[in-house]
């Protein structure tokens, strides 16, 4: 059991004393002139994780007798802290690991241990086989979202930690998987940019007003310097919010959004012609409007330079690239068609 006290000297058998050292009141020996120190013991566990799933043992022996834990024991004398966590993890396990990160450090006392310190480790498999080891009675992946209650709080904290350093990692992930898989698309799936592609709607009318500043005044469109500026803007208030829903509906049949852009932008292109607008003017302003909504969404949208804000302007600028090089392409055929 914890806190038993120390009697006498190991090293002579003299009875032990208590003296201050610096203001702290420690077992002494005065016959050897020693102090002796009571430190926490180092505890070492180790999180290895297959498919967002993470390795747990069922302990086999008490404290917390059949509760779950990652593997983990006390590290020994003479070995690192990474050898002690490679160890437990192949002793409770069978599996050979790789040390990769230092996921948390933690401190604790346990009425079983007395004062502890936590150390938490990431660790690859490369090699073993999975197998419950001496001081474990099962040994089973578990999603990251389903642990069961587990041993001790403080890896309760090391895998809300470890769940926290991989969420970005896995926010791309799952959007870029999004963004390229034509499979299931009546599947509602979130991209990263959606948030980016609301932001545009909640703002279309600033986005218009900062657009209509700049396309009257532009050397390119001088057409649009004398069109009426109402219309301008109700013009251009329907190309973006086609936008926003052309990107809303990302998720939705491929062949069913095209569809909707030609028809759209056909028409679109016919009424600038009947307007008097030369096309490279309209090829101009659809340039701008991408232009604005671009520059909106990274002023407003993203707040840093972390990996998954860089990823979701990429993204963003993905599906802006696409939708405007099919509005540009259906505007040309629909200017170009003289049968009405």
């Amino acid at each position: 059991m914890k806190n038993r006290k120390r009697k006498f000297c190991p090293y002579c058998g003299n009875k032990i004393a208590q003296q201050y050292e610096e203001d702290i009141l420690r077992d002494y020996c005065g016959v050897c002139n020693i102090f002796f120190y009571d430190n926490p013991l180092p505890v070492v566990s180790t999180i290895l994780a297959e498919e967002r799933k993470i390795l747990l043992v069922k302990r086999g022996n008490k404290p917390y007798k059949g509760k779950w834990c990652p593997p983990m024991g006390f590290a020994e004398t003479d070995e690192s802290i990474e050898e002690a966590a490679l160890r437990e993890l192949e002793e409770e396990t069978g599996i050979k690991g790789k040390i990769t990160n230092l996921v948390d450090v933690d401190s604790g006392n346990n009425y079983f241990y007395g004062d502890l310190i936590f150390l938490t480790f990431e660790a690859v498999q490369i090699g073993g086989k999975l197998s419950p080891g001496s001081d474990s009675v099962a040994v089973k992946y578990f999603p990251i979202e389903k642990i069961p209650r587990l041993a001790f709080d403080s890896n309760i904290k090391a895998i809300n930690t470890y769940k926290e350093s991989k969420s970005d990692y896995w926010a791309i992930v799952d959007s870029f998987s999004a963004a390229v898989n034509e499979s299931h698309a009546s599947k509602k799936r979130d991209l990263i940019s959606d948030r980016l592609v609301d932001i545009i709607q909640e703002n279309a009318v600033v986005i218009v007003q900062n657009w209509l500043k700049d396309i009257v005044k532009s050397r390119s469109t001088p057409t649009y310097r004398s069109f009426d500026r109402k219309k301008l803007s109700e013009s251009t208030y329907s190309v973006l919010l086609q936008f926003t829903k052309w990107a809303g509906e990302f998720h939705t049949d491929k062949a069913a959004r095209s569809i909707n852009v030609r028809s759209y932008f056909m028409k679109f292109g016919k009424e600038k012609r009947n307007e008097g607008f030369e096309l490279h003017e309209v090829f101009s302003a659809l340039s701008l409007t991408r232009k604005y909504i671009w520059e909106f969404a990274l002023y407003h949208g993203i707040s840093s330079k972390k990996p998954l804000d860089i990823y979701m302007a990429f993204e963003f600028d993905r599906r802006m690239m696409i939708f405007f090089d099919r509005a540009t392409f259906y505007t040309t055929l629909g200017y170009m068609d003289r049968k009405n």
